[in-house]
């Protein structure tokens, strides 16, 4: 058993758990365990009768798992977290956390294919168990889908000429590995090689596991099982994620909203109060520590 420490430095560790205000005895859930950092700070803080329940989908996360028979590992997506929390009979909740980055363990495991430095397949699932990959939607996906899909999600300059290139290529290129697929999308590559290549993984990866389908699901689902004065904590790592929480816990919705009502008596009832009104972000000492911190954002809001 690997120590949890090692597998996945958790990020904004002391800001998440102080802005959860954890009860001793509350009920809390850590919608996405990875190495565990996160799971073993609320449980510290928690007596005989807390309970902490964790979601993770991935195997790794699982074998990694604490002992104690306060922890209930549900090895699932969070999308599903109403329905489980059902099933384990905990229907209310006093705090729900979500660490939404890829865990440093996935990124350094080489045949996962979270990450352009290592040669690997074309795989980027979270849950081994799910049957689409990196390689068959490069594969599959239509011209102007693949477009969409690396304009929306990682926001690539030449996202149009991407797609196309890789419809091209594909006839008679196989994209099964890390290396082919670089070594296919490298003449077009712009600016920074290793920033593009970044924002094309990030792309595929979210498409992948359907990271933004999933959040949407988990935000929804939090406002039915939040106690009143339950807290919400969301740690982000792009603007895409990012968006949606903060309109999310602003509003109730996921886009901006019309304001063009507000003059009608019809305002739909605020769901949270806005703990952070800024989004919280790593300091200089984390940042040290941790480089992959630099992009982290903790949002908190209170159900009302």
């Amino acid at each position: 058993m690997e120590d949890g420490h090692q597998y996945h430095l958790p990020v904004l560790l002391q800001e998440a758990i102080e802005h959860l205000q954890i009860r001793p005895d509350g009920t809390y859930v850590d919608a996405t365990f990875g190495g565990g950092g996160h799971a073993r700070a609320i449980l510290a803080q928690l007596n005989e009768q807390g309970r902490l329940l964790v979601f993770d989908q991935d195997e790794d996360a699982y074998r990694n798992r604490i002992p104690d028979s306060r922890v209930i590992f549900i090895q699932q997506n969070f999308r599903h977290l109403q329905r489980f929390l059902k099933l384990h009979r905990a229907t209310e909740v006093d705090g729900i956390l979500a660490d939404l980055g890829v865990s440093s363990y996935q990124f350094d495991t080489a045949d996962r294919g979270f990450s352009t430095r290592f040669e690997g397949s074309m795989d980027m699932r979270m849950d081994q168990r799910s049957p689409l990959t990196a390689a068959q939607i490069l594969q599959t996906y239509t011209e102007p889908q693949l477009h969409l899909l690396f304009q929306d999600y990682g926001e690539v300059t030449n996202a149009r000429t991407l797609a196309k290139t890789i419809v091209q290529q594909r006839k008679t290129h196989p994209m099964r590995t890390i290396s082919e697929f670089k070594s296919l999308i490298q003449p077009i590559v712009k600016g920074n090689p290793q920033k593009y290549l970044a924002q094309v993984f990030q792309a595929l990866r979210i498409a992948v596991n359907d990271e933004l389908g999933a959040l949407k699901e988990l935000l929804l689902q939090s406002t039915q099982v939040l106690k009143p004065g339950g807290r919400l904590a969301i740690i982000t790592f792009h603007s895409l994620e990012d968006r949606l929480v903060k309109n999310f816990m602003k509003t109730g919705n996921f886009e901006v909203q019309d304001t063009s009502y507000a003059f009608t008596t019809d305002i739909p009832p605020k769901i949270f109060k806005l703990i952070t009104k800024k989004p919280i972000i790593a300091g200089a000492a984390e940042l040290k520590l941790n480089p992959r911190a630099r992009s982290a954002k903790l949002r908190v809001a209170e159900r009302i």
